[in-house]
Parts: structure tokens; sequence; C-alpha cells
């Protein structure tokens, strides 16, 4: 069985964050729906499946038999989304100047997305 550690505080940290992002997809669709590219098909089917996904990486990570599994999903739903996270930050330069809060804001969650990436990679033991 394994022993609290500082891995185990991650896999627990990374796994709650994503089971609060998901089930907030159920409490406020919209704020999410609001986000998605236009481009994409089935806003409320899109938001609704990727909570899904968000709650059940989430569990599955902080699983011993089901970590390595869910870090991949996760990972793979972290680059899925990157999409949504540039057509944010193109959206609020087109409303506002670079420097206001809500474009600073979506940039700065571009190199997040890559941060994320690595601590489940790296808390998964991938």
């Amino acid at each position: 069985m394994e022993t609290f550690s500082e891995n185990s505080i991650n896999l627990y940290l990374i796994g709650g964050l994503f089971m609060f992002t998901g089930v907030m997809h159920f409490v406020k669709p919209r704020v999410f729906e609001r986000i998605m590219p236009d481009y994409i098909p089935h806003h409320k089917a899109m938001v609704f499946w990727s909570g899904v996904f968000e709650v059940l990486g989430g569990i599955g990570i902080m699983i011993p038999f089901s970590r390595i599994f869910s870090a991949w999903g996760l990972i793979a739903l972290l680059i899925a989304v990157f999409p949504a996270n540039i057509d944010m930050f193109v959206k609020s330069v087109k409303r506002a100047p670079f420097l206001s809060l809500r474009t600073q804001i979506t940039f700065w969650r571009l190199p997040v997305q890559f941060w994320l990436i690595y601590w489940v990679y790296v808390s998964a033991g991938l």
C-alpha cells in the first residue's frame, strides 16, 4: 500500500482540482459553454462530457490501479481543451487592450495549461 508522501499530496491536490472543475461543469454550465470556440459543435454536450471526464480523471488519478490510465486521460483532456484557451485569449484581445485584466488572465492561462500537464505527468509517475 502506498504511504502518505509528498507525491500522494500532489495526487490528492490535482485529483481534487479536476473533480472540483468537473463538478462546476454541472453547477455553472453556461460559463463553460460561453468559452467554447464557435467551430466546436454541441456546446452543451461537450461541456457535460468534459465535466464527466474531469471528475472521473480526478477520482482515478488518486486510485493506484487506475492512476496511469487516468493521468493519460487527463493529459489528453488538457490538450483537447487547449484550443478553447487560445480562442478565449484571441477573443479577449479583440474586445480589450492587451493590458486589460481579462486579457492578461486569458494569456497566462495558456502556459498554466502546460504546467498542469506536467503536474499530472510527474504526480502520476509517468
